[in-house]
C-alpha cells in the first residue's frame, strides 16, 4: 500500500480506527509529519488535537543514525547498546543531548500555546506518519505514561515489523495500516513527502482547536 500525503494515510487511518470502534478522548501527533496525519485521524473521529514533543538523539558521528530520543516531561532514552561500540563519542553525545533538550524545550513553547486538553485520566491516541526504529515513538509512549495518560493507542499508517513489536511491548495497543518485514524508510510508502514546517503544524493545531466542538 502507497499513501498518496499524509493527509491520506490520516484519513485512511481514521476510517480504520472509526471501523475498529476504537474510542479516546484525544488525538496527539508527534511533530513535525503526525501532526499532519494525526489532524486526519482528529477529524475523522471528532477529538481534539494535541502535539506530543519528541526528539531524535542522532549518534555524535552519523547523527541520521538514532541512538535515542527525547520527549515532554523529562524522558530520555539512550540505545546503551549502540553507544557502547563507540565509547569515545560520549561526550559529544552529552552535547548533543544538551542541543535536543534544549530544542525539546523551545517545540513546547511553540506548540503548546493553545493546549486545552490534558493527558491526565484520558485515553490517548498517539499518532505518527510512520515507525521506522520506533524510538521516539517509544519515547512518546512514556511521556504519556508520565502525564498519567488512562490508556495509550500508538496509530501509524506504516511501521517496520521490528518497530511494530517494539511498540506492542509498550503501549496499549499499537494499530498499523500496513507492517513491512522489508521496511527501509517511511517515505518510500508515500507518493508525496514533503518536509512538514513549524508553520503547518501552528495551523493545524490552531485550527483544530477552532473547529472542535465537545459533543
Amino acid at each position: 500500500m502507497v499513501f498518496d500525503t499524509r493527509q491520506d494515510a490520516g484519513r485512511q487511518l481514521g476510517h480504520r480506527l472509526q471501523a475498529l470502534g476504537v474510542g479516546v478522548d484525544l488525538v496527539a501527533g508527534l511533530p513535525r509529519g503526525g501532526v499532519v496525519v494525526a489532524a486526519e485521524v482528529a477529524d475523522v473521529l471528532q477529538r481534539p488535537l494535541e502535539a506530543l514533543v519528541v526528539r531524535k538523539i542522532g549518534h555524535p558521528w552519523q547523527r541520521e543514525f538514532a541512538v535515542g530520543a527525547l520527549a515532554e516531561g523529562n524522558v530520555l532514552m539512550l540505545d546503551r547498546a549502540a553507544m557502547a561500540a563507540a565509547p569515545l563519542a560520549r561526550a559529544e553525545l552529552e552535547m548533543i543531548i544538551r542541543e535536543e533538550k534544549e530544542r525539546l524545550r523551545q517545540y513546547c513553547l511553540k506548540f503548546h500555546r493553545e493546549r486545552r486538553t490534558g493527558f491526565a485520566g484520558n485515553r490517548v491516541l498517539l499518532v505518527d506518519d510512520g515507525l521506522a526504529t520506533g524510538a521516539t515513538a517509544e519515547a512518546a509512549v512514556c511521556s504519556a505514561r508520565n502525564q498519567q495518560a488512562r490508556q495509550i493507542i500508538l496509530a501509524v499508517p506504516v511501521a517496520s515489523d521490528s518497530a511494530f513489536n517494539r511498540l506492542a511491548r509498550m503501549a496499549d495497543q499499537v494499530i498499523a495500516l500496513v507492517t513491512d518485514r522489508n521496511f527501509q524508510a517511511v517515505g518510500q510508502y508515500y507518493k508525496h513527502f514533503l518536509p512538514t514546517g513549524d508553520a503547518e503544524v501552528l495551523a493545524l493545531l490552531h485550527q483544530q482547536h477552532a473547529d472542535y466542538r465537545p459533543a
